[in-house]
């Protein structure tokens, strides 16, 4: 990957680096354990790659 990068792209990776963060669990308390995860918090830099 570029050492530089252009400023759009820096701020769709930060997008995807904070998404990444799991469900609180007073959500999952709420749902009876229905909602564990968000689909963006299951990506792993290594087997899921960015369409950024």
């Amino acid at each position: 990957m570029a050492r530089n990068k252009h400023l759009a792209y820096k701020l769709r990776l930060a997008k995807a680096g904070k998404s990444k963060k799991s469900v609180p669990a007073w959500v999952i308390a709420k749902t009876k354990g229905d909602v564990r995860w968000s689909p963006t918090s299951r990506r792993n830099w290594r087997n899921r790659k960015l369409r950024a």
